[in-house]
């Protein structure tokens, strides 16, 4: 039996005001592409993507050694003889104390990639079905909190969206407050040699919500992190997605969750049953195959 293209299931939400581009996100990270014209969300669609967590891939899991120190091609032996040779050139300073034996590096460079599948449930923001959007928060570990960069209303609304979330969801959830649409704030680039910006220029920085405000109501809610997006241009759509699965991966290692437990959000491979899992930039937006 082959094993699964994953090592764990999380499930994601994302929440916030309709017309936010929550769904805009969500195909954006699984198929690629932006679609400019989108229904309305009713109650809730699906997504998926499998993307890689922890070392090697993930910065925040590097060595504790630089990399120069340790390359595939040296061995513990090369190491300790290079060392040697250091110590005994005249006039020369010791090399610093090492945080980790090279042994322990060696290995964690060898160590498999993780992968970890992304179940995203996009919700519908409309009040009309907020009861039925509520359910849909059970059983997550993570969540994507949009609001409009370009319409102040839908950040006075993140609160609300937050409290209806912890009421529901387990409390270990992680969240990160999205602020969409970062290419409505940006006036268009002038042209070379010329330092005037239009009146039309200016009028494309449809700005409503600054940065500063929106970290500070992060660090007031105890929201993970702070992330502009553009679901048109791409800008840090996978890095607000990328940050709640590394920080789930970081729980999972810590030991916060059951991965026989459904209500936690995470699983492990054995809920697939064995089957292969694969994902391509053509997947499918259906509901089927889905078990979070």
């Amino acid at each position: 039996m082959s094993s699964p293209a994953w090592d764990y299931i999380a499930k994601l939400v994302c929440i916030g005001d309709s017309g936010c581009g929550k769904s805009s996100l969500t195909i954006r990270l699984c198929e690629g592409r932006f679609v400019a014209h989108h229904d309305v969300t009713i109650g809730v669609e699906f997504g998926s993507r499998i993307v890689p967590v922890g070392p090697p891939h993930s910065e925040e899991f590097t060595p504790l050694l630089p990399p120069s120190t340790v390359s595939p091609s040296r061995t513990p032996d090369a190491l300790q003889s290079s060392a040697q040779s250091a110590d005994t050139k005249p006039n020369g300073l010791p090399d610093p104390p090492k945080r980790e034996p090279p042994s322990t590096v060696a290995a964690a460079q060898q160590q498999p990639q993780k992968y970890m599948k992304l179940s995203l449930w996009d919700t519908a923001g409309q009040e009309t079905y907020k009861s039925v959007t509520r359910s849909y928060f059970r059983g997550a570990s993570g969540a994507l909190l949009v609001f409009d960069l370009s319409r102040k209303q839908t950040f006075q609304h993140v609160t609300d969206w937050l409290n209806d979330l912890r009421q529901i969801a387990e409390p270990d959830i992680v969240v990160v407050l999205v602020g969409n649409k970062a290419d409505l704030t940006k006036p268009d680039a002038t042209e070379p040699g010329d330092e005037q910006v239009s009146e039309g220029q200016e009028a494309e920085n449809k700005r409503e919500v600054t940065r500063e405000e929106a970290e500070e109501w992060a660090r007031r809610n105890g929201v993970l992190e702070y992330v502009e997006t553009s679901a048109k241009s791409g800008e840090n759509v996978e890095r607000a997605f990328m940050r709640v699965a590394e920080r789930i991966y970081q729980n999972i290692q810590a030991g916060k969750y059951d991965l026989n437990d459904r209500r936690s959000g995470v699983k492990g491979p054995s809920a697939g049953g064995g089957r292969q899992v694969r994902l391509t930039n053509d997947a499918k937006r259906s509901p089927s195959g889905f078990c979070c």
